[in-house]
């Protein structure tokens, strides 16, 4: 796995809060605010460190992470998403567009919704529907968006 591969890895998953750390937690708006905003094991800031020489933002992640455990977060996937978006600012994120385009169709679970002011993020949805995680993606590569898509959204959702 390439290091930019690696990194943006370590970024989708180094985004969950949780009360229970011996350090102190962020709230799940803080945690959204700074960007870590999906699953994340405490494990994963570590790796992050390796990668990220900004103390701060490691600490960052440490605040907004859950702790390893043996049910894996890796493990965990959704019935569906939407990818919101606000679309006067899609201009500034064509690697979205590009997604958007030529890629969402092969995921028909996947919603697209353009909401005003909405910074790019998905929306990961439970079998009822509702909101589990929203995950920041900004700064993702259209691949990137794809390779997490079919490792999170139940087989069953998408398209062969």
């Amino acid at each position: 796995m390439k290091m930019q591969q690696k990194l943006l890895f370590f970024l989708v998953i180094c985004s969950v809060w949780d009360l229970g750390k011996q350090e102190e937690q962020l709230s799940y708006k803080e945690c959204e605010d700074l960007g870590f905003t999906g699953l994340a094991l405490c494990s994963d800031c570590n790796t992050f460190a390796e990668f990220v020489k900004n103390d701060e933002l490691v600490s960052d992640c440490r605040k907004c992470c859950t702790e390893d455990s043996d049910d894996s977060m890796s493990k965990v996937t959704y019935s569906g998403a939407v990818l919101e978006v606000c679309m006067r600012k899609l201009v500034f994120y064509p690697e979205v567009v590009a997604f958007i385009e030529e890629e969402k169709d092969q995921f028909p679970s996947v919603k697209v919704q353009y909401m005003f002011a909405s910074p790019p993020r998905l929306i990961m949805l439970d079998d009822d529907g509702q909101q589990k995680e929203s995950i920041r993606i900004d700064n993702w590569k259209r691949e990137h968006i794809r390779q997490f898509l079919r490792e999170k959204v139940k087989s069953g959702a998408l398209a062969s």
